[in-house]
């Protein structure tokens, strides 16, 4: 194809030749025609002749550019054969990909896919074309009925089932043109033996359940959600005085062939409270305490315990009690018995008359409850003195109940136990009140007559002295009224700083075994071991996943009350986190009997990504926990302000006197109501406390027996131009982990031990220090040979891991790739690491992605 350009160019130089050529035959013949003006055709001759130049040096050119116009036609032929050979190389990889395959381009509309792709829609009326858009492709395969299931993988990957019960995994992977790659991997296989390994893992565990109860002492029943006896052991038997029963017989008939009354965690006090224990008499004399603990997962089990030898000596310790308080309540004294924890274990009747206190309900309670803080820095010095051995005795001005000031004696005398030891204090008051105001009373008499006198002697001196004592007192007081701001102020900072560091050595301290177990567990399950001891480890497994979510939740409010916690506000569309937060939680709904639906909703708004997502999984976590039956939703409404992101339920519902107590600490509506709450109460108190730091309103409607509305009110946003990035580089992962050299810096022993057991068994080289001096003493001063170097933040010394690798790195001609491992979460931290081209993983490390962040570093630098 010619260029229009050289095309217009090319004729404008041919008419210009063709003009000179007329001129220049013009003049010739003038000059030929007219010998008699022979000066002047000369002189046209020598122009004509220029001119004549001037067109062999424009016709050079435009040959010239000829020549170029053709070599650029030749080129673009080349290029364009070039692509189009490139396009079947790329139509015949695809092809040749085992799986199915589909490119988007910037604006995620379809460009490329393969036959494996279009096979999916074989059986449906759906067309899929190129430039079909993402969003119309999911809702084609949810209005077809391709997708029955959605799940997603340990990797992060969506796992979805279609309806030929085929199991497909999707990967996405966006190219450096804004575009999106999608492949479908076929691991039908993959989950067939996933489900034959948890139902193989299901059988062990219930030996393991039944060989358990057996070897306890106490009975012990489990009984199924369907009221079905599933689980029992002799010693339930032999208590209830049953004989061998069949499996899957319904609880209550079992139960009426014993003496024993059927207990459960629906029973309920003659009040009509709930009852998790109680305590039955059998003829025979034996006395059975029967406990009932209700299953999260519905049914209970039920214990019993033979109590009968703990009945009688509590029956004796009764009696003899009952002749001690009648004894001592006809005692005209106040007597206590005091324990070394500062708690009343003993009072007679007259000490509990005296403070207001009903029979026996001041047993238990302590000093600090019964006296005011006024009355008990008064006794405290005598108190610690008769804890240290000395009997004191001394007066002690009171108010009673009636708001009489008494003259009490006090005496306490200190009772040791076999060792010498103070145990507690014996304790006996008597009212001298009488007695005192006599004595004082005739002190009085005799020291009147003398007080006159003085008084109206310096009258007029007191008053000009209570004068200046007053403008003293009231200038010390604003002195020291701004001292004590600013020392409040103080001590608010120290205490908050104190908290915060207090909460990170917490942290730190408690993940520390934790990510060690981690380590290990990871390892274990690494090797080849026997089928039963895999299925404890496993077990281990999941145990230490329930501490780290337990601990995880306990460090989150503190980190909230803190103020460790920093929001990262900016904007972003809601699509893709509500459309992923409906498939995460449309099968855990599922497998509870419940339907959630979802309505898809595009705005963009203002907040923190991670904290707002924080805030929805617990309204939804919530909604499926407090629904016995029904259905829920996820959608949002739009008003003048911004969005308002609402989660409805058919739950249980709330009462209204209850409605704020809900986001207090520990605080959970009637919990043995739900067999599902497992729960600490500290969900919507961490919600409560997310709001206010981002500013968002939470509000919430409910309606007992129907259900309830929990919702969060998000301001609108406005994207940002975004901006596209080199793609990054990836590898297999655990491709590049055999043969590497691996440095470990750890100040804690079972971390290092349990880091090399697990990284040899990726077969590492491993070289575990405790110290930057021990490391360096076994790398030839940090010269020699590694290629990753693993280091915990927090070392020995108040030595960070950051400062550690930076030195290290320093003395090497080559730094190695730094892998940072800590238990803290501030934002701080996360930034400078990143700055320093680091990757960081938080405690407890899981060994899956321990093993992708090392893979990644070792091909970044390989």
């Amino acid at each position: 194809m010619q260029d229009p350009e050289l095309l217009a160019e090319l004729e404008a130089l041919r008419a210009q030749n063709s003009k000179l050529k007329r001129i220049n035959a013009a003049l010739i013949e003038r000059v030929e025609s007219s010998s008699s003006q022979r000066t002047e055709s000369y002189a046209a001759f020598q122009h004509s002749v220029e001119l004549a130049e001037q067109v062999r040096e424009r016709t050079q050119a435009l040959n010239d550019t000829m020549a170029e116009l053709q070599a650029s036609n030749r080129l673009l032929s080349d290029a364009r054969a070039r692509a189009e050979k490139a396009h079947h190389y790329l139509i015949d990889a695809i092809e040749s990909v085992p799986d199915a395959f589909v490119l988007f381009d910037e604006n995620k509309r379809i460009v490329l896919y393969n036959r494996r792709f279009a096979a999916f829609w074989q059986g449906t009326n759906v067309r899929i074309t190129e430039g079909t858009s993402l969003g119309e492709v999911k809702r084609m395969a949810l209005r077809a009925g391709l997708i029955v299931d959605t799940d997603a993988a340990a990797d992060g990957h969506l796992l979805h089932q279609l309806r030929d019960q085929r199991w497909m995994q999707v990967s996405e992977r966006p190219t450096r043109e804004g575009g999106l790659v999608i492949m479908y991997t076929d691991i039908t296989d993959l989950k067939q033996s996933e489900k034959a390994r948890r139902e193989k893992a299901l059988e062990q565990k219930t030996r393991l359940l039944q060989r358990t109860v057996d070897s306890l002492s106490q009975g012990v029943a489990v009984v199924n959600d369907e009221g079905a006896l599933e689980v029992w052991n002799g010693r339930f038997l032999e208590l209830a005085g049953l004989a061998p029963i069949e499996a899957h017989r319904p609880f209550d008939e079992v139960m009426e062939d014993s003496e024993l009354e059927l207990f459960t965690p629906y029973s309920k006090s003659e009040q009509g409270a709930p009852m998790l224990t109680c305590e039955q008499h059998l003829g025979n004399g034996r006395v059975l305490e029967v406990r009932t603990h209700p299953m999260p997962t519905g049914g209970f089990v039920n214990t019993f315990t033979d109590i009968t030898e703990r009945d009688l000596y509590a029956r004796a310790l009764e009696e003899s009690e009952r002749w001690v308080r009648l004894i001592t309540d006809h005692v005209p004294a106040l007597i206590a018995y005091v324990g070394a924890d500062l708690t009343y274990q003993f009072t007679n009747k007259v000490y509990e008359d005296w403070y207001g206190w009903a029979r026996g309900e001041i047993l238990g309670q302590s000093l600090h409850r019964v006296h005011s803080a006024e009355q008990y820095s008064r006794l405290e010095p005598y108190i610690a003195r008769a804890f240290n051995g000395e009997s004191v005795s001394f007066e002690f001005a009171e108010a009673n109940l009636d708001g009489h000031q008494r003259y009490l004696l006090r005496s306490y005398v200190p009772n040791r136990d076999s060792d010498g030891e103070v145990v507690g204090i014996f304790v006996m008051i008597r009212d001298i009140t009488e007695r005192r105001r006599t004595s004082e009373a005739l002190h009085q008499a005799y020291q009147h007559l003398e007080q006159r006198v003085r008084e109206r002697t310096q009258e007029l001196t007191e008053v000009n002295s209570q004068m200046r004592q007053e403008i003293r007192e009231r200038a010390e007081a604003e002195a020291r009224l701004r001292e004590a701001k600013r020392e409040a102020k103080r001590e608010a900072e120290q205490a908050n700083l104190s908290k915060t560091k207090l909460l990170a050595a917490v942290s730190h301290d408690l993940l520390q075994p934790l990510n060690a177990a981690r380590l290990f567990t990871g390892a274990l399950l690494e090797q080849q071991v026997p089928e039963g001891s895999a299925s404890l480890v496993r077990q281990v497994s999941h145990s230490l996943e329930d501490v780290e979510n337990l601990l995880g939740t306990l460090v989150d409010i503190s980190k909230l009350d803190a103020g460790v916690i920093k929001p990262d506000i900016n904007a972003f569309c809601l699509d893709s986190l509500l459309d992923n937060l409906a498939n995460e939680y449309r099968q855990l709904a599922a497998s509870e009997g419940l339907q959630l639906s979802f309505v898809p909703c595009g705005a963009v708004v203002r907040s923190d990504a991670q904290l707002l997502l924080r805030i929805l999984r617990n309204f939804l976590t919530n909604a499926i926990r407090y629904t016995p039956a029904g259905r829920i939703l996820l959608g949002c409404r739009r008003h003048a302000h911004g969005l308002r992101i609402e989660v409805w339920d058919t739950g249980m519902g709330i009462p209204e006197d209850k409605l704020q107590e809900i986001f207090q600490e520990f605080k959970r509506v009637n919990p043995s109501a739900n067999t599902r709450d497992r729960g600490l109460g500290l969900g919507l108190a961490i919600v409560d406390k997310i709001a206010r730091m981002l500013g968002h309103r939470i509000r919430v409607r409910s309606t007992e027996g129907q259900g309830s509305v929990f919702s969060v009110d998000v301001p609108f946003g406005r994207l940002q131009p975004t901006v596209v990035h080199d793609e990054p580089v990836t590898a297999r992962i655990g491709e590049r982990l055999p043969g590497s050299t691996i440095w470990v810096l750890d100040n804690d022993a079972a971390i290092c031990a349990g880091m090399r057991t697990l990284l040899e068994g990726w077969g590492c080289n491993v070289i575990t220090a405790l110290s930057e001096e021990d490391l360096a003493a076994q790398v030839d001063n940090f010269h020699a040979q590694a290629d990753l170097l693993i280091a915990d933040y927090h070392l020995d010394n108040d030595v960070n891991g950051v400062d550690v690798v930076q030195r290290i790195n320093a003395r090497r001609s080559s730094p190695l790739p730094v892998l940072l491992i800590t238990a803290n979460y501030s934002n701080a931290l996360k930034l400078q690491v990143r700055e320093l081209g680091h990757v960081i993983l938080h405690k407890p490390v899981k060994p899956m992605k321990l093993k992708t962040a090392m893979s990644h570093l070792l091909a970044v630098s390989g």
